[in-house]
């Protein structure tokens, strides 16, 4: 690794087995880290154990005055020579300000490289069984933010009549999101799957109903990614074939 650089890393999921190689290699290489709340324990135990960690994560009400001292942080330690690491949670372009921080590095004369990662939007829905994309059923998907930037509501007009819906960071608007999409036209009986902390210890996938989720009916805890769409019908045909597979 060269000096003074940043590396917006993707950490996918949380299983370490499916960091990239070049993930690996670069978390092995690092002097600083600096993860958010998405990171594993797992992934961390893989980097250079003499690399600085520091956790850079950001709860609600304080993700704007933390993002901009984040962003001098990695200024600050790039300038000093330091190969820096941002590490995140599934792909670092995908909902994870990755373009931002590129662009605030380059413009202060830091020269950044992506390392992307598997994203829990696609990752999460293929281990629980669900194929985003099948013939007959779903010809293509949108990923959308369950919430917006500060003071803002997303327009869900513009993603009701995908075939198939993936939302993340949803699961504390689930009821309103869900109702907003009835009122548009989908049907209240398609069904639906959060899958709550996946590919760790503490997994629960949670099959339902467009309706019941706006009602009121499931308990979900975040982080969960929540798929809409037909595709979801899939994963007990999926997942019985493979049971009868085993048992032969």
């Amino acid at each position: 690794m060269g000096k003074g650089m940043v590396w917006l890393v993707g950490a996918g999921p949380g299983d370490p087995g499916l960091l990239t190689v070049k993930a690996l290699q670069v978390l092995q290489e690092a002097e600083v880290i600096l993860y958010d709340r998405l990171v594993s324990e797992d992934v961390l135990k893989l980097a250079n154990p003499a690399a600085e960690q520091i956790y850079v994560g950001k709860h609600e009400g304080e993700q704007q005055g933390r993002q901009e001292e984040l962003l001098h942080l990695m200024l600050r330690l790039a300038r000093d020579g330091r190969n820096v690491v941002r590490l995140k949670g599934g792909d670092p372009m995908v909902f994870g300000r990755g373009g931002e921080e590129w662009r605030f590095l380059q413009e202060h004369g830091v020269p950044v490289e992506v390392v992307p990662g598997v994203s829990s939007a696609i990752a999460l829905p293929a281990l629980a069984g669900i194929p985003l994309t099948y013939r007959g059923y779903s010809s293509g998907f949108a990923v959308v933010s369950g919430h917006c930037r500060e003071g803002g509501e997303q327009d869900w007009s513009r993603y009701a009549r995908a075939e198939t819906l993936v939302v993340l960071m949803g699961v504390k608007e689930r009821r309103w999101i869900a109702r907003a999409l009835l009122d548009l036209g989908r049907d209240p009986g398609e069904p639906v799957c959060f899958i709550e902390k996946g590919t760790t210890s503490e997994e629960r996938v949670v099959e339902t109903t467009l309706a019941a989720v706006a009602r009121g009916e499931v308990e979900v805890l975040p982080p969960a990614v929540w798929v809409i769409g037909k595709v979801v019908a899939l994963r007990q045909v999926l997942l019985l074939a493979q049971e009868g597979c085993h048992a032969r």
